[in-house]
């Protein structure tokens, strides 16, 4: 008990004696200067990085590069899951879904409304992957099962009654309630 009480005034003692050297560098509350508001700088053209080219010039592999951000998934063969989990700010999609081949991969929830927008309150996806180049279909359907997700925004879940998730053979929905 005699700890704690002289630990409790020693503490007390070092608070108070802040206030009476209010301008002393030994003040915690003196260690930065006060915040003060001005003009945001602003960047001159002349301060741009040398190295980095100002026209986008033609390479070798530009081409390749262009071919690479377009995405060729096929449905997958069924949807088995869907779940909406709540977050902060929206909401989670999550699907599961079995292929029909082994080895599919790059698995999405590719949005089939214009701009993701919910149209007469129904927002549909289509779950997609990429088949590999030799596809075997032997496998049970838990080694043929793939999972994919999406974040949609609280705006959107705002405008949107039932939430469609399309497959090749079926789909499923789910109804806010």
């Amino acid at each position: 008990m005699r700890i704690v009480t002289i630990s409790f005034l020693v503490a007390s003692m070092t608070l108070t004696s802040c206030g009476g050297i209010r301008e002393s560098r030994v003040n915690p509350f003196n260690w930065f200067g006060r915040a003060e508001s001005g003009p945001v700088q602003q960047t001159a053209p002349e301060e741009t990085n040398p190295l980095i080219p100002e026209t986008r010039r033609r390479g070798l592999f530009d081409g390749l590069r262009e071919q690479a951000t377009i995405y060729t998934g096929t449905p997958i063969d069924r949807i088995d899951n869907l779940v909406v989990e709540a977050i902060p700010g929206g909401a989670i999609i999550r699907v599961t879904g079995t292929t029909d081949v082994l080895g599919v991969y790059d698995v999405r929830l590719t949005k089939t409304n214009k701009d993701d927008v919910a149209e007469d309150g129904v927002l549909t996806y289509t779950l997609k992957g990429i088949r590999p180049s030799r596809a075997t279909r032997s496998g049970t359907d838990r080694m043929r099962t793939v999972i994919a997700a999406r974040r949609i925004s609280a705006s959107q879940l705002s405008e949107t009654r039932v939430i469609r998730v399309e497959g090749l053979r079926n789909a499923q929905t789910t109804t806010r309630r």
